[in-house]
């Protein structure tokens, strides 16, 4: 079966009957329909159509439909065909010029199933959109198409308040069969008005076709008596079953069948459901009454029908009948009769017939301009009829050149203002006919009255083109083959048939030639504009004196701007010598609208007055030029040093010879050392004198200068180096000048060298002496000495003496250092004193093998006498070493053993004076053995051992034992108790079963001993006779107030970049943690994130900014108390803080330097 369709939609196409003449009278029930006279198929129409004529064919509805004007389809969906297995796309078409977004298209198949869901391996939906004719394109394609994909659908498209529609149908035929033709008219009819079902459609006939077998005949079976014998929980099944897709038009055509089998008790025979009749015609309405006293009454869409000559009324026992005299399409609508309080009801369908074309379309020519008519008559006044151009509709409209005028029978298209594009094929078309012909728009004869003539006009006075044709039409200008566009300066004149282009103020660029051409016309009228100007030369660019300047040595390229019309002929002079073009150093060229004189590599020869002519046919014009050729000065004469410093020198100069035609500006001076070939400039501000004094020199560096000359033009050439130099200084004086030893004849001095030595380094020193009451300075030392200690000898004893030294270099002696009170000549006795080291003043502890070096220092003049005894004897010199100086004494031990060790006693002694000092030195080694293991007791797990002492400790007390353990069988070693005090102890957790042997180490400063003492017995841990008992454990109270283990620090965060506080806390039952802000609780901020896991509870700020700094707290709350932790979080904002981070800077000094920042410029921040 088709699918059902909106009242709206074009119903599915099924063949037409042959019209026939329209009967004056036509009664109910009489002539059956055309179609069933010819044999139609095994389908057969529903009763409720009751007159001969049927109603409009589906193909003049569709046609109907489809010339309607649409609001928004440029094209439209068309009704195909398809076979099978084969594929179809339905194409519609959206203009898009007045929608300023896309247009929403859906697709449906029959009255509500949506084809968007449906989309997939059989149905795809397409869209794209052409932007030059700006169409939107929306397809279909079904793939593979199946027999049940036949019916009927429906394409909406809506944009804001506009909507348009449009339906089409789909066939799905058989390859190898036929499928019957149904006419689809049959399958509906229009319930009247006023009803309970006013408006509805009956889609009783739209039953899903069945495959027609060949090898036997169904018996056809009557859907709707299957359905209203079942029961309606079987509705579904059966609509199912034979294709019924309109659930809700079946259930109410069932309701409706119902109530039309109620037998009515005023009707003894009803209204036909429908009738049909032609317009003009006259039909019959026929009701039989069960009680002929009823009172009969007749409406029409509500409103009673009174008698007249339309409707005329007749009574014949019990038949009531109503006849409507020429029908017109008023008169379709629907209509019915009440008979006390009953009533029936039918409606009546008028068809109205063809309209012909009785006056047909003649040819005509007419010349562009003229009016146009085009005239035919039809059969009827006020037809409608449709006009085509070349096959396209013409839509007359106000603001369009057609206009359609009707005369009764008469129609007329109006063409105002013909031109050539009107000329086409028109045709008329009406229901019953269509009429044709061919209009010709020609132009008439042109002729021109004044031509166009050529100008000469001078540059900025007006241009004017005129010329007069024989007929008023538009023209185009154009200049040199291209079109002349308005402006301020240009206008174009049309008054009539005088056609006019003016230009003030004419320019060079307006010469040309101009053509006018008439529209729709092939003459063309041309004219030559020429521009003349007197030449002109601009020196605008030059000096006030037209002076040039150029360095010597570049190309001079002086670019003269000149103006003139034609181009003038341009002629540089120099001298009354002409300057030609062409390749010589000195040249001229020229250009259209400059002339250059070039000058290639400039010499000062070339310095002079140029002159420059120009001539043109309108005029000429002179201009001198005067060219200056400047250069860089000669290098200077080299430089002299005058006087040479530590790291300085003074130097001057002479200026050059020749200035190059510019003042002297300043110099540039620069150094080099003389091994080097890489000179450094001294001054970058030049320096106006002619003398300078570089500094920061190194001292004992050869170095040379040279000079540079600036003026306006640049620098010149360096002068020649001066004579290598070398800075030297003398050294400082010598330091810490005292006096050392004194005898009855001699003073020994010593001091510390200079400070300061300087490049020329140190040769050596002098050291002088003066004797009290004297100033004559007697050297004590006849060459210089490198030592900074030497022997003033010869002096005479009880004699005083003032002393000095000085340092010696190349570049001479230094300052003296005096030495600050005079020197008494006679020897002092010093007692001796012996300075005992901090370490050692305790006992001295070594370990054997190890290396013994004792420095003991000591004081006593004259020189003292050392003596070393061990433990109150001479110490043997072959087992130990010992060394001694003025100043001190070694005792020197190459390894160390236990007889080393004891008390070593030094004695100084300086003639009568004595001092004495002891050491106690200790050697160490590991200890022996413990002497004897004994098990002492065996029970249950457990063994108990003592032992005794090793009887070698190491010369070092026993700090402690190790106890080790091994089973009988494997014999493998544990240790079970480590660095034990006591010499007895307990060893438990014994394997029971097992047997055991045990051994002990002793052990001391220097470690365990070699060896260990094992157990001669073993120890047995008998299986038997052992009564275990589980321990009894108290339960342990684990709650606790909270506490934190890790607080929170201050820190600081970089704005913009997410941050987390860190702590943790313990408490048991576990605590409520609660974070706040400058004592504000934290709740439900989307910047915070909160997390606690293990106790370990964590704070993270999503890009904090400046605002977000402050105190943050993390408060841990339970049943035995609270705990509060606070920290301060400081954001660093600005750029320079994220650069200098971002450079490797560490974060405490970029703090630092932002704080020091801020203190010195409060107001930036």
């Amino acid at each position: 079966m088709p699918e059902p369709t909106k009242e709206n939609e074009a119903p599915a196409p099924a063949p037409a009957p042959p019209p026939e003449e329209p009967n004056k009278e036509t009664e109910a029930g009489n002539a059956p329909p055309k179609d069933e006279e010819e044999g139609s198929p095994a389908i057969a129409l529903p009763p409720e159509w009751s007159l001969g004529e049927s109603p409009a064919t589906e193909e003049q509805v569709k046609q109907n439909t489809n010339s309607e004007l649409s609001t928004l389809f440029v094209e439209k969906p068309q009704t195909g065909t398809v076979k099978v297995g084969a594929n179809i796309t339905f194409i519609a078409k959206v203009k898009a010029e007045d929608l300023l977004r896309k247009p929403t298209v859906k697709w449906f198949k029959g009255k509500w199933m949506d084809l968007a869901s449906k989309a997939g391996k059989h149905l795809q939906l397409k869209e794209t959109f052409e932007r030059q004719s700006r169409i939107y394109t929306f397809e279909m394609q079904i793939i593979k198409a199946k027999e049940n994909y036949a019916g009927n659908y429906r394409c909406e498209v809506t944009y804001k308040d506009k909507f348009d529609s449009c339906s089409f149908d789909l066939e799905v035929h058989e390859s190898t069969g036929t499928t019957p033709n149904i006419d689809i008219r049959s399958a509906f009819k229009r319930s009247g008005e006023g009803q309970e079902d006013a408006g509805e459609l009956d889609f009783s006939g739209l039953l899903k076709r069945r495959e027609v077998k060949q090898q036997e005949e169904e018996p056809e079976i009557d859907v709707w008596e299957l359905l209203k014998n079942a029961n309606p929980n079987e509705y579904e099944k059966i609509a199912f079953q034979y294709g019924i897709t309109d659930l809700r038009g079946m259930l109410k055509r069932l309701k409706r069948m119902r109530r039309v089998e109620k037998k009515s008790a005023a009707f003894a025979k009803i209204l036909d459901p429908a009738y049909q009749i032609d317009k003009g015609g006259r039909v019959r309405f026929v009701v039989e009454l069960a009680d002929p006293k009823l009172e009969v009454k007749w409406y029409k869409n509500g409103q009673e029908i009174r008698p007249s000559t339309k409707y005329i009324f007749e009574h014949k026992g019990c038949e009531r009948i109503m006849f409507i005299n020429n029908c017109q399409l008023t008169d379709d609508s629907e209509y019915y009769v009440t008979a006390g309080d009953e009533k029936c009801s039918t409606e009546l369908f008028v068809r109205e017939p063809p309209i012909m074309v009785t006056k047909q379309l003649e040819d005509t020519t007419a010349y562009c301009g003229e009016r146009v008519e085009l005239e035919c008559e039809v059969s009827e006044d006020d037809a409608n009829v449709k006009w085509f151009k070349n096959g396209e509709e013409i839509i007359p409209g106000p603001k369009s050149r057609y206009k359609v005028k009707v005369e009764g029978k008469k129609h007329i298209l109006i063409i105002e203002g013909a031109t050539k594009a009107d000329s086409a094929e028109y045709s008329v078309m009406t229901t019953g006919g269509q009429s044709s012909a061919k209009l010709t728009v020609d132009l008439k004869p042109l002729k021109i009255l004044t031509p166009l003539t050529d100008l000469t006009v001078k540059l900025g006075k007006e241009i004017c083109l005129k010329c007069e044709i024989s007929e008023n039409v538009t023209g185009k200008w154009t200049k040199n083959g291209l079109p002349v566009q308005e402006g301020d300066r240009l206008k174009v004149v049309h008054k009539g048939r005088i056609h006019k282009l003016v230009i003030d103020s004419a320019l060079i660029e307006d010469e040309g030639d101009y053509v006018f051409t008439p529209d729709a016309y092939s003459v063309t009228l041309p004219a030559k504009v020429h521009v003349i100007d007197p030449p002109k030369i601009n020196l605008d660019g030059l000096d006030a004196d037209n002076t040039v300047t150029v360095i010597a040595g570049n190309k001079l390229r002086l670019e003269i701007p000149i103006s003139g019309e034609p181009p003038p002929k341009v002629i540089w002079s120099r001298a009354d010598k002409a300057i030609t073009e062409g390749s010589g150093r000195i040249r001229a060229e020229s250009y259209p609208d400059s002339s250059s004189l070039i000058i290639d590599v400039a010499e000062r020869e070339d310095s002079g007055v140029y002159n420059i002519n120009l001539k043109n046919e309108a005029g000429e014009a002179h201009a001198s030029i005067k060219v200056k050729v400047v250069d860089i000065p000669d290098p200077p004469v080299a430089p002299n040093v005058t006087d040479v410093g530590d790291d300085w020198c003074i130097m001057n100069w002479e200026p050059p010879v020749y200035d190059g035609g510019s003042p002297i500006l300043g110099y540039f001076i620069e150094r080099k050392k003389k091994q080097s070939s890489r000179w450094m400039r001294l001054n970058f501000e030049l320096c106006k004198e002619t003398t300078f004094e570089p500094k920061k020199m190194i001292e004992g560096v050869a170095y040379e200068v040279r000079i540079f000359a600036v003026n306006a033009i640049g620098i010149s050439k360096p002068s020649m180096p001066s004579k290598p130099f070398v800075p030297l200084a003398v050294t400082s004086p010598p330091t810490l000048l005292a006096v050392d030893s004194v005898t009855d004849t001699t003073v020994t001095m010593k001091w510390r060298p200079p400070d300061q030595i300087g490049a020329a380094g140190l040769d050596g020193y002098v050291l002088e002496y003066c004797f009290e009451g004297t100033e004559e300075w007697i050297v004590a030392n006849t060459d210089l000495i490198d030592k900074t200690k030497f022997t003033i000898t010869g002096l005479p004893t009880d004699a005083k003496i003032f002393v000095r030294v000085k340092a010696v270099n190349a570049a001479g002696a230094s300052e003296p250092k005096y030495y600050s009170q005079p020197i008494l000549v006679k020897e002092i006795i010093e007692p001796p004193k012996i300075r005992i080291p901090r370490h050692l003043k305790q006992t001295y502890i070594r370990r054997v093998g190890e290396a013994v070096n004792l420095v003991i220092p000591f004081q006593g003049k004259p020189r003292p006498e050392l003596t070393w005894k061990k433990d109150g004897e001479e110490i043997d010199k072959n087992q130990i070493n010992i060394r001694n100086s003025e100043t001190d004494t070694i005792i020197f031990i190459r390894k160390a053993e236990r007889s080393h060790s004891g008390k070593y006693d030094l004695q100084v002694k300086v003639e009568k004076f004595v001092e004495s000092a002891s050491i106690d030195i200790q050697i160490v080694d590991r200890p022996g053995p413990p002497q004897l293991v004994k098990i002492e007791d065996v029970w249950g797990e457990n063994v108990a051992l003592s032992w005794t002492p090793p009887k070698d400790d190491g010369n070092a007390a026993i700090t402690g034992y190790t106890i080790q353990k091994a089973d009988k069988k494997s014999m493998e070693w544990f240790t079970v108790i480590e660095h034990y005090h006591r010499t007895n102890a307990t060893i438990t957790e014994l394997v029971i079963g097992n047997e055991y042997y045990f051994r002990v180490f002793a052990e001391n400063m220097c470690g365990l001993s070699e060896n260990a003492t094992m157990t001669k017995e073993s120890a047995v841990i008998a299986k038997d006779g052992k009564v275990y008992k589980n321990p009894v454990y108290e339960d342990f109270d684990f709650t606790e107030a909270p506490m934190y283990t890790q607080p929170l620090v201050n820190t600081y965060a970089i704005a913009g970049y997410n941050a987390t506080l860190n702590c943790s806390v313990r408490g048991n039952p576990k605590p409520k943690i609660t974070w706040m802000k400058n004592k504000v609780a934290i709740v439900d901020d989307p910047r915070y994130r909160m997390f606690s896991n293990q106790g370990v509870c964590t704070l993270e700020i999503r890009k904090p900014s400046p605002y977000d700094g402050g105190t943050y707290c993390c408060k841990a709350v339970n049943d035995l108390g609270t705990a509060e932790v606070e920290c301060k979080l400081e954001v660093k904002g600005g750029l320079s803080f994220c650069r200098l981070l971002l450079q490797g800077v560490p974060p405490n000094i970029i703090d630092s330097y932002l704080r020091d920042l801020q203190s010195s410029n409060p107001e930036e921040y």
